[in-house]
């Protein structure tokens, strides 16, 4: 037995796509040249993590436009609009919402999957976005001729092919973003909203069997992007009790950047469902430091002593890029402090004796 470590999501796009992505929003390339400089990111970032040791690799979303939105990305039935995201350090993203039904994903992160195996010689783990951040999308005037209700029903059926495409192309694990929990609490503190969102990831969980939700994951933070957070200052006593409720097989929690760690190892420690594994963030995407293998190591001695180790991983708090934010944190940087990650966490299991 080993400590299992993981990758969250998105990692820095190489300075090559940065200018093509430029390039083709401005309409100086087509999507075929953007899909080719797409695909050698992809390549670039699945070879240096299997050369830092990454037991697992990821795409590190290199061609998705962002992690929440990669499923409307050409819906043409969208307005401006929806819901919005305050960050602490003062700006905000936007959702939009739709105008009009059926609902259908546009795009699959099953395609994303494929295009990361094609270049990976050790197991790649796929990340989707939860059906609550996608319900956000629907307005707070009904659609005439398309109720909520019929939109939920058909957002649940995709949600649930979304991942199970996934673990049928040979995922050994998908993730589920929910970084939009902890901010229900901000934007709803009675945690009304936060119950919705439980319930509706749940309508999509229940479709899978216990095996399947064995490889199944849910992902929280309180947000990055351009250095800064949604939702930080929202305690994780709220969160954490109802988070650990989702009928998954594994919790990826920010801790990393927690001011009290040993706060939250509790709460876990407490609610952590008896067959579910939890990985805790020993590294914070946000601070510019990379942390050394040695403080991995003791953060994840930490956590086992709250923890069973045989029910504990490591991961990073957060992507490093979610929303296509690629110069805040540079790629170098993103993959040091990921084998740091890596090498702490296998000093943890040596001292564990694991």
């Amino acid at each position: 037995m080993t400590i299992p470590t993981e990758s969250i999501g998105s990692i820095p796009r190489p300075e090559e796509l940065q200018a093509a992505m430029a390039a083709h929003a401005a309409g100086k390339i087509d999507d075929a040249a953007l899909a080719e400089v797409q695909q050698r990111a992809v390549s670039d970032t699945v070879h240096r993590l299997e050369e830092i040791g990454s037991p697992v690799v990821t795409d590190g979303e290199q061609s998705k436009p962002s992690f929440v939105t990669y499923p409307i990305a050409g819906l043409s039935t969208l307005a401006p609009g929806g819901v919005a995201i305050p960050f602490a350090d003062g700006h905000q993203r936007q959702l939009p919402v739709i105008t009009a039904g059926p609902f259908r994903y546009q795009a699959h992160a099953v395609d994303y999957l494929r295009a990361a195996q094609a270049h990976a010689t050790k197991p790649v783990k796929q990340a989707v976005i939860a059906a609550s951040a996608i319900s956000l999308l629907y307005p707070a005037e009904p659609i005439e001729g398309y109720s909520r209700e019929a939109f939920l029903t058909d957002l649940i059926a995709e949600a649930e092919a979304d991942i199970r495409d996934c673990l049928d192309a040979g995922a050994p694990v998908v993730q589920i973003d929910f970084t939009e929990g902890r901010l229900s609490l901000k934007l709803d503190p009675s945690g009304g909203l936060l119950d919705q969102f439980i319930e509706l990831n749940n309508l999509v969980l229940e479709r899978f069997s216990p095996e399947e939700r064995a490889r199944i994951g849910v992902h929280t933070c309180p947000g990055g992007d351009q250095d800064s957070t949604h939702s930080l200052d929202v305690d994780y006593a709220g969160l954490l009790p109802k988070l650990l409720q989702l009928k998954a097989g594994n919790f990826y929690v920010q801790l990393a950047s927690e001011p009290e760690p040993d706060k939250v190892l509790a709460v876990i420690a407490e609610y952590l469902p008896a067959d579910a594994r939890v990985f805790v963030g020993v590294i914070d995407p946000i601070d510019p430091r990379v942390e050394t293998p040695k403080e991995v190591r003791d953060r994840v001695l930490a956590a086992a002593r709250h923890l069973p180790v045989d029910r504990l991983g490591t991961c990073d708090d957060c992507g490093f890029s979610p929303f296509a934010d690629d110069t805040s944190t540079s790629r170098d940087t993103a993959f040091a402090k990921i084998k740091a990650r890596i090498d702490g966490t296998a000093l943890a299991a040596e001292q564990l004796g694991v």
